[in-house]
């Protein structure tokens, strides 16, 4: 065990090491029941290795980063690795070994702390330190995969023997082990089928969804309750705030909130969240809690910090939303992937050209990409257990493919006025307009998950006023 270089211990007596050893409680859990999930994930194994057969295929988790010295960052486990065991622990790896016809899954996991040499209380990472691990036998239970210690991974999957992939950037230790049997293209088809195998979601993961888009409303509503706080003091207080609910009832944030008052809306990305909250200004909240199972909601409301939209503010904000209508009608199982977005952008070339922001006609604008300049983003994604989901899926398969049920996606359309565009009125310079809900694709139609809060101008303004008393 490393000692640290200032620890006021510098020395373990054979007395204490002889005492730690004894006097403990067995705690092995048994009898327990698997992960809601196991059949989901070991039908994604069997789709994975029907893929791929004969090959040996090596999926990490990833492990603990440095944040500063000898503090880390929280861990989140791998989309690829959580997607096909349902673990969510650091050092975990899965393989699957050819076997006959298909393969046979092991995962490698971290054993429960050693007590006879120390390291459940020695190791910074031991379990007085960080917490109890589940033990090998647990890991079986739970998981439905055979276990090993993943110490001895790297040694054993080095073993010359047949084809093998891996999901390449978690695990720099294993990719080095295998580096003269590892191919690059052949290592990304991997990861891109594992995205591609994300694209349709089964019921349990539409479950998740609504689960993570349940909290996320909750969130939002309590950013309204404390709006006044706020204006004594910043966006900090906004992201806080969301934060909290998110850590209460879900696994994170799924990714950075932004917490976006006034001039900031016009910023996509604006997560530093440490600008003034002003009433007569709006407020752009894009945030999303994360579930236990690694799930994220994506929404956005763009809010009046006094509870009511002034004209502009209303004018904008209206063209926003009959955007993210015509989005919203567009999904659909059949339709193609791109129409949600060109229905959103029509509606608001149109706007644009209407208030004599641009020079028409709209099929010009349209065609020359002219309405970018204030609608900047594609109009949504996928979403899933990454925020940005299925991202190295084939272009043919994403974004030129057709939408199916059991697909989910956002609808986010946006207006943003910089306050340095000289090309548009002053009273529209500094603000930024964005709707966003995130949309099940049904057998009939669509689903708004996040329709239980509110998008029209007058419904959000009632309901602030409610939530404020």
């Amino acid at each position: 065990m490393k000692q640290r270089k200032n620890g006021l211990y510098p020395a373990v007596s054979e007395e204490l090491a002889a005492n730690m050893k004894s006097g403990w409680a067995d705690t092995e859990l048994r009898g327990l029941e698997p992960i809601p999930q196991a059949a989901e994930t070991a039908r994604r194994r069997a789709a994975l290795s029907a893929r791929f057969p004969g090959e040996r295929l090596v999926v990490p988790a990833g492990n603990l980063r440095t944040r500063s010295n000898d503090t880390e960052y929280p861990f989140r486990a791998a989309t690829e690795y959580a997607h096909l065991t349902g673990d969510r622990t650091e050092d975990g790896v899965l393989v699957l070994e050819p076997a006959g016809d298909g393969h046979e899954a092991v995962l490698y996991l971290m054993p429960r702390s050693n007590r006879e040499n120390g390291e459940f209380w020695l190791d910074g990472q031991g379990e007085l330190w960080v917490g109890r691990r589940h033990s090998l036998a647990e890991g079986e239970q739970l998981l439905g995969i055979p276990c090993r210690d993943v110490r001895k991974a790297a040694g054993e999957l080095a073993a010359p023997d047949g084809p093998v992939r891996i999901v390449r950037g978690h695990d720099a230790g294993l990719e080095a082990a295998l580096a003269d049997r590892l191919d690059e293209k052949r290592d990304e088809e991997l990861k891109t089928f594992l995205s591609e195998l994300r694209l349709v979601k089964d019921d349990f993961e539409i479950g998740e969804l609504q689960k993570a888009v349940d909290s996320t409303v909750r969130g939002f509503e309590d950013v309204v309750k404390v709006l006044d706080r706020a204006e004594a003091t910043s966006e900090r207080y906004i992201e806080g705030t969301f934060f909290l609910r998110a850590r209460v009832e879900g696994n994170d944030i799924g990714y950075g909130s932004i917490c976006a008052a006034g001039p900031h809306a016009t910023t996509l990305h604006w997560v530093r969240n440490d600008g003034p909250v002003r009433s007569g200004e709006l407020l752009l909240l894009d945030a999303g809690v994360e579930t236990h199972t690694l799930y994220t909601a994506d929404v956005t409301r763009t809010l009046p910090v006094k509870g009511r939209y002034s004209e502009l503010q209303r004018k904008i904000y209206d063209a926003v939303y009959e955007a993210q209508e015509a989005g919203i009608a567009a999904v659909r199982p059949g339709a193609k992937y791109r129409d949600f977005h060109d229905a959103a952008q029509r509606v608001l070339a149109t706007k644009l050209v209407e208030w004599g922001l641009i020079e028409g006609p709209v099929e010009r604008v349209l065609e020359l990409g002219l309405q970018r300049r204030w609608t900047l983003h594609g109009t949504g994604h996928m979403l899933g257990m990454d925020v940005h989901d299925c991202a190295v899926a084939r272009t043919e398969t994403y974004v030129d493919g057709t939408l199916e049920p059991g697909m989910c996606l956002t609808v986010e359309p946006g207006l943003y006025f910089q306050s340095d565009d000289l090309t548009v009125p002053e009273e529209y310079r500094g603000i930024g307009v964005r709707i966003e809900d995130d949309i099940l694709v049904t057998e009939d139609g669509n689903r708004n998950l996040s329709a239980a809060l509110p998008r029209a101008a007058d419904e959000v303004e009632s309901w602030m006023a409610r939530l404020k008393g």
